[in-house]
């Protein structure tokens, strides 16, 4: 989106030669993100027993941590997100900073490269996933950054932000309480009631259902009271300061 919005900009104010210093950001960080993973997938890969687990753990919580600070982000934003990229490419572009828009771009990408990263391990150590989903998902942010920049949808950036939170509110919420599940296999917690409730012989972990919902939500067929209370502490939190964000937009509006 961020490329589609950049790129689009650049033709709609004939600025086009500054396109190849996007597609040149877009390389480095790809590039960048990638050494990033292999270096993160080595160090994952050696880890084992109780230390494995607490690792686990604290990925999961910084995992977390990193789509929540993303979702508040989307709150504040809303609409104004597109305008905002577009001034700071203006003036990139007055000031005839071409590296400024590489630099731009390149971290845009590597940001959203190493969230990636982070994400996908996270999700693998809670369920095993394939490769088609992540592959479809990036598929489908090429396809939606394709459609801005030609004009071919009316992105409703406040919307789509919406949408987009609480689906990363619930995969968040799910992280916490895996992240706890792991810190409890480690003997960090107790583990109190280890079983609140047991609904596998309804939907089973690892049948297709069940396993989706666990690779998305953190699904969980028998969880401890720990975990129950830490995922539903944690939605009710962040859904209550996220409608806050959402019911101040008026400061935004006065910086448009």
């Amino acid at each position: 989106m961020v490329v589609g919005i950049i790129l689009a900009y650049l033709v709609k104010t004939k600025q086009s030669e500054y396109k190849r210093f996007v597609w040149w950001g877009v390389l480095f960080g790809i590039l960048v993100s990638i050494a990033g993973a292999a270096i993160f997938a080595g160090l994952l890969g050696g880890l084992s027993g109780r230390v494995e687990e607490i690792f686990e753990g604290i990925l999961m919580f910084i995992a977390a941590g990193l789509l929540t600070t993303m979702i508040f982000w989307m709150a504040s934003q809303g609409r104004y997100a597109a305008r905002e990229l577009e001034e700071r490419v203006s003036h990139e572009v007055r000031e005839e900073h071409a590296v400024g828009i590489l630099g731009l771009v390149f971290f845009a990408v590597l940001r959203e490269g190493v969230e990636t990263v982070i994400f996908l391990g996270a999700a693998s150590r809670v369920e095993e996933t394939s490769i088609l989903g992540p592959i479809l998902g990036i598929g489908l942010a090429l396809i939606l950054g394709w459609l801005i920049f030609w004009g071919a949808t009316k992105l409703r950036v406040r919307w789509f932000f919406r949408v987009s939170s609480i689906v990363l509110i619930l995969f968040a919420g799910g992280l916490i309480a895996h992240g706890i599940h792991e810190f409890q296999e480690a003997g960090l917690l107790s583990i109190l009631i280890e079983h609140l409730w047991d609904i596998n012989w309804l939907i089973p972990e690892k049948g297709t259902l069940g396993g989706i919902l666990k690779a998305l939500f953190g699904y969980n067929g028998n969880p401890s009271l720990i975990e129950v209370v830490s995922w539903s502490v944690y939605l009710i939190l962040v859904i209550t300061l996220y409608r806050g964000v959402e019911r101040f937009p008026s400061r935004f509006e006065k910086q448009a």
